[in-house]
């Protein structure tokens, strides 16, 4: 009994999808509504005219919500995000996980604010990844003409390098270093088709920062080898980027947006609580991620702050192991930051 009322309790994981149009969301969303997983998943669409779903699939509906018979469910949102999540939430039965698709030319930060911002949801759902299909064919020329392509980028735990077999292996490598320049913690997984193993994409845990921290301690370094793509990756990693920028993918892609990596000694939390503040509501607009590790001056806690534009939030973590260097780390990926200000601000929060 008391397990079952544990897992009641527990927040249900939401992963975000995100990718341009024709990147492969449709085809994920029908594996995930048709494939036998043994998992009940309920996926929000915006328009569910546009995406493909079988009829025969389908084996009961309401107005907004249909029953597919592996036991997931699909709905639209017509009208508001959280009152489509609320209406979820009170059938019977629940999921084990939500998946909001965004439309094809959204920024997925609106979606993923309502999951930190909305009381009700955020104490049912807990934000696990904003995963983004990248179409490998058109890439190149989506970094070119489009902004929302590269903040879709910008902003995923998990990207997805969709239809890898209409390109060539060299490509695809220059590829994926354009990817790493935008956004270096992201995890890439090559694909075919959306072929993924459903549990790479999702509950992965990916936004929440401390389990990411426990299954990598290094998700915070740039260049570290294991980020680029999944354990199941075969192909080698060399270290591509200086300072958060490749130079070889620079033939695909001019970037404007930017990751900054600061590294600094333990904080004074007098200083650095109203830098943190006043960073993110003045550069807010072109923050798109930002994640951190602080060492807090005497507290015996490392402490995760991470934030989506203006929003930021932090918590205590575990404590700081004895063999650990208590350094304060802090990465920012957003368009038009001014590195050296951050960086000399930052250095000047210290103890």
């Amino acid at each position: 009994m008391s397990e079952a009322v544990n897992r009641i309790a527990e927040p249900i994981p939401v992963t975000v999808l995100t990718g341009y149009l024709g990147a492969g969301k449709t085809t994920l969303l029908n594996r995930i509504l048709s494939e036998d997983h043994g998992k009940r998943y309920a996926v929000i669409v915006n328009e569910f005219g546009e995406i493909g779903i079988d009829n025969d699939l389908i084996v009961e509906s309401d107005e907004e919500i249909y029953e597919m018979n592996n036991g997931c469910v699909c709905c639209t949102v017509r009208g508001d995000l959280i009152r489509v999540v609320e209406g979820l939430m009170r059938r019977p039965g629940r999921f084990d996980a939500i998946v909001v698709e965004t439309t094809g030319l959204a920024d997925p930060a609106p979606v993923a604010q309502t999951f930190f911002m909305d009381d009700d949801v955020r104490a049912k759902t807990r934000l696990d990844a904003v995963v983004a299909l990248v179409d490998a064919k058109h890439l190149p020329l989506r970094l070119k003409d489009s902004r929302e392509a590269e903040d879709q980028i910008a902003f995923a735990d998990v990207v997805l390098l969709n239809k890898t077999d209409l390109v060539e292996g060299e490509e695809l490598a220059r590829l994926e270093q354009a990817i790493r320049a935008i956004n270096p913690s992201a995890r890439i997984h090559r694909t075919e088709r959306a072929g993924v193993a459903l549990e790479k994409v999702l509950d992965r845990g990916a936004f929440d920062l401390q389990r990411a921290l426990e299954n990598d301690p290094h998700f915070l370094d740039h260049g570290h080898p294991d980020h680029a793509c999944g354990p199941d990756c075969d192909h080698d990693h060399h270290d591509h980027h200086d300072q958060g920028h490749s130079h070889t993918a620079a033939d695909i892609h001019d970037a404007s947006v930017q990751s900054i990596s600061l590294r600094a000694g333990p904080m004074n939390p007098e200083r650095f609580f109203p830098w943190i503040q006043k960073t993110t509501q003045i550069d807010g607009p072109n923050i798109l991620r930002l994640k951190g590790i602080v060492a807090l001056d005497n507290d015996e806690d490392r402490y995760v702050v991470q934030g989506i534009h203006m929003i930021v939030e932090g918590d205590h973590e575990r404590p700081w192991k004895p063999d650990e260097k208590r350094e304060s780390r802090i990465v920012f990926i957003g368009r038009d930051l001014d590195r050296e200000k951050l960086k000399r601000t930052f250095e000047a929060c210290q103890a």
